[in-house]
């Protein structure tokens, strides 16, 4: 018996060893890719030495002989702490993620290679003025150097992640820089789903479609009044708002949908006599954060704010000049346009020439562990072919007919990366609007200050359709038909511009921003129409505004639409009678309404009341679209209030969706509610408690920046993601985005992953703050160091001064011209 013990205790010692050893070595291993942000290095491509002084927040701040050796060393930097991130984005647009990911991601490399994404951005190099050329030539440069030292010097193949698929990394292209902005601009389109979304509607009742997503009427919001002109009440419904009766399907939350806010107040509305801009793009949340702050000290002077990884551009900030922030357009720029096949040869399809061979190509996806897939590339005059597979296309795509996608961004001579360039360079708001000239993709509303005045402007190309076109691109349209296809882009001076507005403040929430018929219309499918009104509120409180201020509407957590919607929906169900018995549905259903009746809409993390109501308004919406749409109701997976709001106020008769159809009884708009309430109830008393007082929003509401394949992994998950309460919701200004899927519904999977503050006034008191931080390496103090300050609210500064960049600064790495040092001997 003591031998046996003594045996075991020697194998469970020589396991302990062999698990801490394995440890040991698996951080060893881990740790050499850990980046080294003070040391001297020798590389080829430079023209003279230079210096990355990292800050305290670890932004980089790069100062350089030449704009060409500036751009190498962002690139050099965004390798250095990012270098996993940007291939997973460049393998992702190249359509070789399964190279890497097996059999999982063939769907998605399908999609990319039919779309050539990367053989447009290819062709898209020559397209860029001469000093862009080398800009993108320069960060190339920048980033495989990096890649160098990493195979000659040992460290960690650059990432832990390569340790897991041990893929070769390619060196990095200008074209690659190209493509992932047009990576961006795919993600931040969502037109593709709402036209096959609404014509699947569409073969059920218009009426429905009506009610699901009236038009918005009226001027739009981007240039508000003067002070003095604000009315004792901001409008806060929309339920009214009417329009054709065309078959309108709401804003579905799409996997890559896009959305932001962006606000302005001219020195006249500025406290201390200076400008200020705010902005806070969103963008799914993940860990790393998409984006990366950096600053570039260039020969037209010192740029800051946020950039994306593998690309060589400060999309939003600023320099010691101008202020330029960004929102999501909700241009439509995509239609699906249907194409009819040759009955008697399937390899032409119809144009109004008659019948037409697709352009056809092979191209091989190469899968781990798989055997590869050849797919066959289609194009016709429109477009791409998209399979029926894709994008819900099948129920929508006649027989002997398949789907073609016309795009702006499906463009070999796109300058975007250009005009972004350029942008970043204006010193004023003229120069600024001029640079948006050869904007492509993904279409953004650019808002704008200088010293003296503010302005805002859309960016990116409309599509030119015939006045005559079929659906107005509502709808997939016969591929054929002249009418249907597309002419020249609309001209640039044809996109919404605001400069200097009396009032003195312009912004944008992805609201409408302009009134105008089709087709100069921009779109009839707004991102939003509900954060607007808290932010007019908010912009009219006051007659001047402080950085301070700005911030506080930043990080406002107060909802428009709980404070519409509530009154209407519980109408007849507050309590005024004898309570309940403890324990009791009709007592739970008591106190919920309790705590509601005096709650005033602030989705605070610390509140149970934020929860009762987002799960009383999702389990309302559930009831009332399940009996009409069946399994398309699947698809609608956000709230959608003007519904709600126009069926509880009976607009145009919407109160029918209240009954249910295959009942005999006739439902009343109170007892859905009701139900509704019990059913969202019972599923939170499930999960937290029945004591409703005890639940918190948070818990329920916390965001996912979970690392995109580390965070699968059982152990490395609890390493890798970052999860925090968080305060916001679907319609507040901190948007907190929920799932709307899964067992967590309320998970806050998209947001402000950057944020900044702008003041003109003194603009180095300006801010700014990404959601994880500068590192994607999990072992580094970089990783989430940013991730509690965000979800705080806090900022860091955001300064052009390199006196203050130095102090205290972290490390400064000085890249050397190779030969240089020894040639000094």
């Amino acid at each position: 018996m003591l031998t046996a013990f003594r045996w075991l205790l020697r194998i469970f010692v020589a396991m302990a060893v062999l698990t801490v050893a394995a440890l040991v070595l698996v951080y060893y291993f881990a740790s050499r890719s850990l980046p080294e942000y003070t040391g001297d290095y020798e590389v080829e491509g430079i023209s003279a030495p230079l210096e990355i002084v990292r800050d305290t927040a670890d932004v980089p701040h790069v100062f350089g002989a030449t704009d060409e050796d500036v751009y190498y060393a962002l690139g050099f930097a965004h390798a250095e702490d990012r270098l996993w991130q940007m291939t997973i984005l460049r393998r992702t647009v190249q359509g070789r993620l399964s190279e890497v990911f097996g059999v999982e991601t063939v769907r998605t490399d399908e999609l990319m290679r039919r779309l050539d994404l990367y053989g447009l951005a290819t062709k898209s190099v020559a397209a860029q003025d001469p000093d862009v050329q080398r800009a993108l030539e320069a960060y190339a440069k920048g980033v495989n150097a990096w890649i160098g030292i990493v195979n000659s010097q040992a460290k960690g193949r650059g990432a832990p992640e390569f340790f897991l698929f041990n893929n070769e990394i390619s060196y990095w292209q200008p074209a690659d820089s190209l493509a992932i902005l047009k990576l961006m601009a795919f993600k931040a389109s969502t037109q593709i789903s709402t036209e096959v979304l609404r014509a699947r509607l569409s073969l059920l009742d218009t009426g429905w479609a009506e009610d699901l997503m009236p038009e918005i009427s009226g001027p739009g919001t981007a240039a508000l009044p003067p002070y003095a002109s604000l009315v004792p009440d901001v409008p806060r419904s929309f339920a009214a708002l009417g329009g054709e009766n065309l078959p309108f399907l709401p804003r579905i939350a799409a996997p890559f949908g896009g959305a932001s806010n962006a606000w302005a107040a001219a020195p006249s509305r500025s406290a201390a006599g200076g400008a200020l801009l705010a902005n806070d793009p969103h963008v799914d949340l993940s860990a790393p954060s998409l984006w990366y702050l950096a600053r570039l000290e260039l020969t037209s002077g010192g740029v800051i704010g946020a950039t994306i990884p593998g690309v060589p551009a400060v999309l939003a900030g600023r320099n010691a000049d101008l202020g330029w922030g960004i929102t999501t357009a909700w241009a439509d720029d995509q239609d699906i346009k249907l194409e009819e096949l040759n009955p008697a040869d399937a390899t032409r399809y119809r144009s109004p020439e008659g019948w037409k061979p697709f352009v056809t190509r092979k191209s091989i996806i190469t899968v781990r562990d798989a055997q590869p897939i050849t797919v066959t590339l289609r194009w016709t005059d429109n477009g791409p072919v998209l399979p029926g597979t894709h994008f819900d296309l099948a129920p929508i795509t006649p027989p002997n007919h398949v789907a073609a996608l016309s795009w702006t961004a499906l463009d070999g001579a796109d300058r975007s990366m250009t005009s972004a360039i350029r942008l970043m360079r204006a010193k004023t708001r003229d120069e600024g609007i001029a640079a948006g000239e050869d904007f492509v993709a993904p279409a953004q509303n650019v808002v704008m200050a200088d010293h003296d005045g503010i302005a805002m402007v859309m960016f990116g190309a409309m599509p030119g359709r015939d006045p005559k076109m079929q659906g107005q691109g509502r709808l997939p349209s016969l591929g054929w038909m002249a009418e249907n296809r597309w002419g020249p882009r609309l001209p640039y001076a044809d996109n919404p511009r605001f400069t200097d507005p009396t009032g003195g403040i312009v912004g944008n929430t992805n609201n409408k921003t302009i009134d105008r018929s089709f087709p100069r219309h921009v779109t009839f499918d707004w991102g939003d129409t509900q954060r607007v009104q808290r932010w007019t509120r908010l912009m009219q409180e006051r007659e001047v505004h402080s950085r301070e201020s700005f911030i506080a509407a930043q990080l406002d957590t107060t909802s428009p639409t709980a404070r519409t919607l509530l009154p209407l929906i519980a109408a007849d169900l507050w309590f005024t009678g004898e309570a309940a018995p403890e324990g009791t549905p009709e007592r739970l259903r008591q106190d919920a309404l309790g705590l509601l009746a005096e709650w005033d809409g602030d989705m605070n993390e610390h509140l149970p009341e934020p929860l009762i109501y987002a799960a009383w308004v999702r389990a309302l919406q559930t009831r009332l679209l399940r009996d009409e749409l069946g399994p398309l109701s699947d698809s609608i997976t956000s709230v959608q209030p003007l519904f709600i709001e126009r069926v509880y106020r009976d607009v145009g008769g919407a109160a029918r969706w209240c009954d249910i159809m295959q009942s005999a009884p006739v439902e009343t708009c109170t007892e859905i509610a009701r139900m509704a309430l019990d059913d969202a109830l019972l599923q939170l008393s499930e999960k937290y408690g029945r004591n409703v007082e005890s639940w918190r929003w948070g818990d329920a509401h916390q965001a996912m920046q979970d690392h995109e394949v580390l965070g699968k992994f059982p152990v490395l998950k609890w390493i890798v993601n970052i999860r925090q309460s968080t305060s916001g919701g679907d319609n507040t200004l901190n948007r907190g985005l929920t799932s709307g899927r899964g067992p967590d519904p309320y998970m806050n999977v998209n947001g402000a992953g950057y944020r900044g503050v702008y003041d003109f006034a003194d603009p180095d008191s300006s801010v700014f703050i990404i959601s994880t931080g500068q590192s994607g390496h999990p072992l580094s103090r970089y990783y989430d160091d940013m991730s509690e300050l965000w979800r705080r609210g806090e900022y860091v500064p955001m300064s052009l001064d390199p006196a203050l960049a130095r102090a205290a600064a972290t490390g400064i790495t000085r890249l050397h011209p190779a030969g240089a040092a020894r040639a000094a001997n």
